[in-house]
């Protein structure tokens, strides 16, 4: 299960959480403008937008999980078991693999209104990487400075929705997920004031009370309002230090921690990675399980008019900074 989220100080900055049992062997990979991507539908492209994110390398091909173009924006693909139904191919339209979904975007748009443009003439179909890497069940949030939204591919069709929380956790579907957050409409970075009953004096004895029943277990919907609460209250300055520190504790809300989350005996979902990507300079932030010190990609000190991948292995391994 993961969590996404956009955020915005005087720059624009996009990330997820990635929680799972076990890792493919992420690397951060840059694919330059001239790297040629053999689309399984729609031919080949040659030319396009230089993409920066975290992917799994399957046979030189980076199967991205989320990322950034240099236009500054970005997208990510979260988990949507038992809710995701892809389309047939069909002639005519743009037929769009769901492993190639991210590059296709990404690779082609340079802002959210270009990112509409082409999804109203696209099919996102189910074609599959190889046998050993069947099509995953996901949704995806798409995003630029301006605005975001949610793109789910279910049994009734394809829905595009206006995402206002930059917000993207797993099931249920977006939609419900907005529906939900009635429930907490009450909630308040402020002390709560006694409307119970006045005849009652009563009192906040804790700092805290006025998020009272905001919800803080691992279910995807309980992540969705956490940090839809955080992000939409979240304060910091706008400096870049700043910007990402605050970035990572939003995230840092809905950290899984092994242990918690058991999903099959003795196998524990944890936060493998989370990401912040300052989509305006085109720089990949991370920590992982292991190593909470950040750690940065920039994808502008590669040539981005190249043709070939560059690839960064993961930092493992917590970073103490000692002072004695």
């Amino acid at each position: 299960m993961c969590t996404a989220a956009t955020y915005k100080t005087k720059d624009f900055y996009f990330g997820r959480t990635l929680d799972y049992e076990f890792s493919y062997g992420d690397e951060i990979t840059v694919t330059p403008r001239k790297f040629p991507f053999e689309f399984r539908h729609m031919g080949k492209r040659d030319s396009h937008y230089a993409i920066i994110g975290m992917a799994h390398v399957a046979g030189g091909y980076p199967l991205y999980y989320d990322a950034i173009n240099e236009k500054g924006v970005g997208m990510a693909g979260l988990n949507f078991v038992g809710n995701a139904v892809y389309q047939a191919v069909e002639a005519g339209r743009d037929n769009v693999a769901q492993f190639e979904f991210i590059p296709w975007i990404l690779g082609q748009c340079a802002d959210l209104d270009e990112v509409r443009a082409l999804l109203d003439r696209m099919n996102l179909v189910g074609t599959p990487f190889s046998e050993q890497l069947p099509s995953a069940q996901l949704h995806w949030i798409i995003a630029d400075r301006n605005a975001a939204i949610t793109v789910e591919c279910m049994a009734d069709g394809m829905h595009i929705h206006e995402n206002p929380v930059g917000v993207l956790t797993n099931n249920p579907p977006f939609e419900t997920q907005m529906f939900l957050l009635n429930n907490y409409q009450g909630l308040s970075p402020k002390q709560p004031e006694n409307t119970f009953a006045e005849q009652l004096q009563l009192q906040s004895y804790s700092r805290g009370m006025g998020a009272l029943g905001l919800p803080g277990d691992l279910s995807s919907a309980s992540r969705f309002a956490k940090v839809a609460f955080t992000k939409m209250n979240s304060k910091s300055g706008d400096s870049e230090a700043e910007s990402i520190s605050q970035f990572f504790h939003i995230l840092g809300s809905v950290d899984q921690q092994r242990g918690c989350c058991e999903v099959t005996d003795g196998k524990y979902e944890i936060t493998l990675y989370t990401s912040c990507c300052n989509a305006d300079k085109g720089i990949y932030y991370y920590t992982t399980y292991e190593n909470h010190q950040i750690t940065g990609v920039d994808m502008h000190h590669c040539d981005l008019d190249g043709s070939e991948l560059f690839r960064y292995p993961l930092v493992q391994g917590e970073q103490i900074h000692w002072m004695n």
